[in-house]
């Protein structure tokens, strides 16, 4: 079976090192997650896939799932420097980019200072992203495509590794901004945070409600995790996998000879979708432990990578149909 090979200059040798290596470190990882974060293994998973692909992720859920104390936990364990930003309506992009203010030395001579805002982090959390006015969402557009951001005509880079996990709740829309369809395409996937199970809100009750709380740990440091990053980038892709990954984001176009995607779905997924679904089966892969990515790996990401990606129609949405549904159909059908 052929396979597509970012690095053919990584020999077999030292990329089954180099995977032996990272998997010691992302066991230490989901460890030291699972110190403090009970339950939600499979939130858990889409998570540190999306970071370990190097991209950013949006955690959709009700209020009280953790979605902020996991984004805490990811900054200590993985020893990134992380930042938050609630956004309200009235945030302004300077609050989040920063600003440049004029200073006066001793001589009388007058000159413009750039002071950084709080997206110069490794690890931004962007609280209720959906609260802030287009106006200030459109701030983070640029930092998560190219990774620096322009303020007064000059360019400020971001530091090395650079990730975003966005924050918003599916339930309330008075006082909210849908996110536009080019910054929600920014984000590798869309992670539904649903209510836990029986047994680790059991757990939650008993391990967090005492004079004793578990705290995350370090685990990390930011250059090993551009290591495992690179490392993922040069995992060996099977030639199934890239027609599995083109045939599925192609049939969630409209206008491609499927009858039913015609119908149901006003506009679907990109290139940049097919580009995400390989760099997370890569990183899932990895995860589990594994030196290739399958097509099992492609089906099991297909709805967090699609699902913010793809519109349906008045018709499909008249009939109760959601996109999890559209992308259920579509996975069958590989």
């Amino acid at each position: 079976m052929s396979a597509i090979i970012k690095d053919p200059a990584l020999s077999e040798g030292e990329m089954i090192a180099q995977a032996e290596r990272a998997l010691a470190d992302i066991s230490r990882i989901r460890e030291g997650v699972g110190r403090v974060i009970f339950g939600q293994e499979s939130v858990i998973e889409r998570t540190l896939v999306a970071l370990l692909a190097g991209g950013h992720a949006l955690l959709v859920g009700v209020p009280g799932l953790a979605k902020t104390k996991l984004v805490e936990t990811l900054g200590i364990v993985l020893g990134l420097d992380a930042r938050r930003i609630q956004f309200t309506p009235d945030l302004m992009p300077s609050d989040i980019l920063g600003s440049e203010v004029m200073e006066q030395d001793e001589t009388g001579r007058r000159s413009f200072r750039f002071i950084s805002g709080p997206i110069f982090a490794q690890l931004l959390m962007a609280d209720e992203i959906n609260r802030a006015s287009p106006r200030t969402q459109s701030a983070l557009l640029q930092s998560m495509q190219e990774y620096h951001v322009t303020v007064a005509g000059a360019r400020h880079d971001l530091p090395s590794p650079f990730h975003v996990l966005a924050t918003q709740n599916p339930l309330e829309q008075e006082g909210t901004y849908p996110l536009p369809e080019a910054q929600l395409d920014r984000f590798l996937m869309q992670i539904d945070i649903l209510y836990p199970e029986l047994e680790a809100e059991r757990r939650i009750l008993l391990e967090t409600t005492g004079v004793d709380e578990a705290k995350a740990l370090n685990v990390l440091t930011p250059e090993r995790l551009r290591e495992i990053q690179r490392l993922i980038r040069r995992m060996p892709v099977p030639e199934s996998v890239i027609e599995t990954i083109l045939r599925l984001v192609r049939s969630a176009r409209p206008g491609q000879g499927d009858a039913d995607t015609d119908k149901h779905v006003a506009w679907g997924p990109g290139p940049r979708a097919s580009q995400a679904l390989t760099l997370c089966a890569r990183a899932r892969a990895l995860y589990d432990g594994r030196l290739a990515p399958s097509v099992d790996d492609v089906k099991a990401l297909a709805e967090p990578v699609l699902q913010h990606r793809m519109a349906l129609t008045f018709a499909a949405r008249a009939e109760g149909m959601t996109v999890r549904d559209a992308v259920a159909r579509l996975v069958k059908g590989l």
